[in-house]
């Protein structure tokens, strides 16, 4: 990975986007991408757009999205301690003596999850961690010094863990799902540019907000671009890890290339060409199935309003909504080329139905 990518992708993960509040996260992506495209939109709610050859009439679509799960401040004790809702699927289980920020109108707070000791814990009768019972300590001894500091209700709170690399092989940090997809489309933008390819199509590099929440920030944005067709980038389970089940969860691995879904969302004749973009290009990948839905910005795009041919290209990952998401370097490498290598053989006004 050449160094100003390396720069791009570390300054990225370590910016907070949670979920309704992504603008930091999304400036920064903005700023990197902006020299390789032609011009740019944002929507109302912070959906982010680099548009590549504006005026053509067919249009395609690489995706990601840019939130990262986080916390909201609910109520705060007459002693200072904050409880939270979750914003996103926010793990309860992990949150016990992290560190976390809190991010307030006069700037961040730090703050910890707090957790009694070992020592006066019954083990017949302890509780184990829960909405009910996590809590945050941020130094304060009332609510008013809490207040004080700038924390109310509706604050929210990110872990605070920065980008590391790991055994020189993988990335790991908070928020990889799925900022290190729009890492990915945004090398893809920057080859494009870099090696002067004409595209006979508009393409428009979406960086999504609201993922985490239902996938709202693809569907407002769906339906202001309405593509013809969508290839969206998100991470999947690394199966092999301990704790999986691969007959119900599928067998993917970390380090043997980008999965490619099959399920009802997923157009069959854009999935084809993938597959044998990767096979001519020799581009290592695997396979993966879904129930009803893929639970990912696919569905929204594919079900946008009189349908857009759709596909997925995930990014095995473990350790999902942790501070320790693992991501094997080259797996993004082979997600970029194989994104970039379809979208150069890709010809407008390609008609994905079935039956014509």
């Amino acid at each position: 990975m050449r160094k100003e990518s390396k720069e791009f992708l570390e300054k990225y993960i370590n910016t907070a986007s949670p979920t309704g509040f992504e603008y930091p996260g999304q400036r920064v992506w903005l700023d990197y991408v902006t020299p390789y495209v032609d011009e740019y939109m944002s929507d109302t709610y912070g959906t982010v757009v680099g548009i590549i050859n504006p005026k053509a009439e067919y249009k395609v679509v690489i995706e990601a999205h840019a939130d990262e799960i986080s916390w909201f401040v609910s109520y705060i004790t007459d002693k200072g301690y904050i409880y939270l809702k979750r914003n996103g699927g926010s793990d309860h289980q992990i949150a016990p003596s992290k560190r976390v920020n809190i991010h307030t109108n006069k700037g961040v707070v730090k703050a910890v999850f707090g957790w009694p000791a070992i020592h006066v814990r019954d083990p017949k009768t302890e509780e184990t961690p829960s909405m009910k019972n996590i809590f945050l300590d941020c130094g304060c001894m009332s609510k008013k010094e809490v207040e004080k500091m700038g924390i109310h209700v509706g604050c929210v709170a990110t872990f605070e863990d920065e980008l590391i690399m790991l055994n020189n092989r993988y990335f790991v940090g908070r928020a990889l799902d799925n900022k290190m997809g729009g890492f990915v489309i945004a090398e893809v933008a920057r080859m494009l540019k870099e090696k002067k390819k004409k595209l006979p199509f508009g393409l428009y590099v979406v960086n999504s907000v609201q993922e985490e929440i239902g996938l709202r920030g693809a569907e407002m944005i769906s339906r202001r671009i309405k593509p013809n067709v969508a290839i969206v980038t998100d991470v999947t389970h690394d199966t092999h890890a301990p704790m999986y089940d691969k007959k119900s969860q599928g067998d993917t691995k970390t380090g043997e290339g980008p999965v490619l879904t099959y399920g009802p969302a997923v157009h069959n004749n854009v999935l084809n060409m993938l597959i044998d973009t990767a096979n001519r290009k020799k581009i290592k990948f695997q396979r993966d199935t879904v129930y009803r839905a893929t639970g990912t910005d696919t569905d929204a795009f594919a079900y946008s309003g009189m349908g857009v041919a759709s596909a997925l290209i995930s990014i095995p990952l473990k350790y999902m909504h942790t501070t320790v998401e693992m991501v094997h370097k080259d797996d993004i490498e082979k997600t970029i080329q194989l994104m970039y290598e379809f979208l150069v053989q890709l010809k407008a006004g390609t008609d994905f139905r079935y039956i014509k």
